[in-house]
């Protein structure tokens, strides 16, 4: 039986030069539910099933095309059963892929990047936005310089440098406290926290209740006052990195489609090492309805269910960047068709085509001209931002990813020019979200919208920060709500695939994120980010990389 989500393997030999394959069984249908066929710069093709051509009636994708045709219910078994016919059409000028919209409009972005640093809240980070005097918080950005303890005080935010060390709890019990969950209104208290531990002693401060220095985090801000920032953004679940990653790389931390229709997610980080490569006896815990972490119902992080590279056109690339193999950060190395572990390791072909875990690699891939369709980065430890783990990197970590796209005019290498930023040269433009996976254990004010049961027991978290960066991006605070799912909806509309098909964190989201951009407007020229560490700093860093969370 063909598991849904099963990619079916066509022999197409006179194609696989056009579609750059080198194996002779090319990936043609993905039955998720839609079937694929899409070659975006070479020739078309026709897709024949029992005579009916079904391209005929199909949705458009990014360059005004028909190519990807949507399946239902049984119609995806007729599929596997039926007499299928491929047929080379003629090819199809770029101008008529791409229709001519004039130099200072585009249909969507090529490319889709999406930055993840580690455990911060807003208020926790981005106090700086308020200003000296404090003028520009609440409005236009929402934020807040005290908090409320577990006894009713207001306690004041404590400035800390990025790098202190103090690590607050963030497991689901710490979000439950922290929570202080109104059963009557189902809303959170947001004044769970105990304030015994703070202080003004550096060295004995544990305290929730703690802002960051602004002028550790400045490229931080720049972003956020020259770009698109988000006063609502919520983390998906209610816990740590391994479950939150799960989520932005495929909408779900749990085990299988089955296990999120009935609210059992993944809900802790797993121990030592993560995925189906884990050593025999890792678990992860679950939790389920009504928000239960029993002892003992655990499971091997390894699981069975659809993620975004699952459901894009053929012909869209991806890569997942992240330092290391085994760790909590690494989404895919869960993902068990991914994964493909053997004698302990990952070795399937999406894992070893799609996955690079050596982080810094992002940087050199774009310089030479070869930046995936649709990419995730997670930074090293001492990059992260994590407390107690980091080294001040994590701001000049992500600024110089932003640089390198918002340069490549410039200093792209490798014999090809791309313009990746879209201000000089149309094609290859792209969308840049930088997001942190979880709040960290830190105070933020603003309550987190509850989901009715039973996704609702372990969703919606507590606030993250978003920065949006495109060319495409005007300056813009935003009070939408936004959650990971929110994420994977930009990158499905704009790739021409139904938003929420995944059926998981993309359909219970509200927005989609593209109120950050004005495609019909003029591309904004790119003005570098200043950043203490450069470029070079980055590229030659042979330091062995550092785990980016805490297990």
């Amino acid at each position: 039986m063909m598991r849904k989500g099963t990619v079916l393997s066509v022999v197409l030999p006179g194609l696989l030069s056009v579609l750059g394959y080198a194996q002779a069984a090319v990936p043609f249908v993905s039955l998720f539910p839609a079937l694929h066929a899409r070659a975006p710069d070479g020739p078309q093709f026709g897709v024949t099933v029992n005579g009916t051509d079904l391209l005929s009636n199909s949705v458009g994708n990014r360059n005004g095309s028909s190519l990807a045709t949507q399946f239902t219910g049984g119609s995806q078994l007729a599929v596997i059963g039926s007499s299928m016919k491929i047929t080379a059409r003629s090819p199809v000028p770029r101008a008529l892929v791409r229709p001519a919209l004039g130099r200072t409009q585009i249909s969507n972005f090529q490319h889709v990047v999406v930055i993840v640093q580690e455990n911060r809240t807003p208020d926790n980070l981005f106090q700086g936005l308020c200003g000296s005097d404090g003028t520009l918080c609440p409005t236009p950005y929402n934020l807040q310089n005290f908090g409320i303890d577990n006894r009713g005080n207001e306690i004041p935010l404590t400035e800390e440098p990025l790098g202190y060390a103090y690590d607050p709890s963030h497991t689901h019990s710490a979000f439950v406290a922290q929570c202080h969950l109104n059963p009557i209104t189902n809303q959170c208290g947001m004044d769970g926290l105990s304030s015994a531990n703070c202080g003004t002693d550096p060295k004995k401060n544990k305290c929730s209740f703690e802002y960051v220095d602004p002028t550790d985090v400045q490229p931080y801000l720049t972003m956020a006052q020259q770009y698109g920032w988000a006063n609502y953004m919520f983390q998906t679940n209610q816990g740590p990195s391994f479950p939150a990653h799960q989520f932005i790389f495929g909408g779900t931390s749990a085990p299988d489609a089955d296990s999120d229709s009935q609210g059992v997610f993944a809900s802790e980080n797993a121990k030592h090492a993560s995925g189906c490569a884990a050593p025999a006896g890792t678990t992860v815990q679950l939790i389920r309805p009504p928000g239960v972490e029993k002892k003992r119902e655990t499971i091997f992080p390894c699981f069975d269910h659809n993620t975004i590279p699952d459901i894009l056109p053929l012909g869209i690339t991806w890569r997942y960047y992240a330092a290391g193999p085994n760790n909590v950060w690494t989404a895919p190395n869960a993902i068990e068709s991914i994964c493909g572990a053997e004698h302990g390791k990952c070795q399937g072909w999406e894992w070893v085509n799609d996955v690079d875990v050596r982080a810094k690699d992002v940087l050199t891939d774009i310089r030479n001209c070869h930046l995936r369709d649709v990419t995730w980065v997670t930074p090293t430890g001492v990059n992260s931002d994590h407390p107690g783990y980091n080294n001040n990197g994590g701001p000049s970590w992500v600024a110089q990813i932003v640089n390198a796209i918002g340069q490549s005019w410039q200093y792209s290498q490798g014999g090809g020019v791309c313009d990746y930023w879209g201000a000089n040269q149309s094609g290859n433009e792209t969308a840049i979200f930088v997001t942190w996976d979880d709040w960290g254990g830190f105070y933020d004010h603003e309550p987190p919208t509850i989901l009715t049961q039973p996704e609702g027991d372990y969703q919606y978290g507590f606030r993250v920060p978003l920065l949006v960066v495109s060319a495409y991006t005007p300056t813009y605070v935003s009070n939408n709500p936004y959650d990971f799912g929110s994420i994977l909806r930009f990158i499905e509309q704009n790739y021409g695939v139904a938003e929420g098909i995944l059926t998981f964190a993309d359909q219970r989201a509200a927005n989609d994120l593209t109120d950050f951009f004005d495609l019909q407007g003029s591309p904004r020229q790119f003005d570098p980010i200043s950043a203490p560490l450069g470029l070079k700093y980055f590229l030659e860093d042979n330091e062995p990389q550092t785990a980016p969370d805490d297990y």
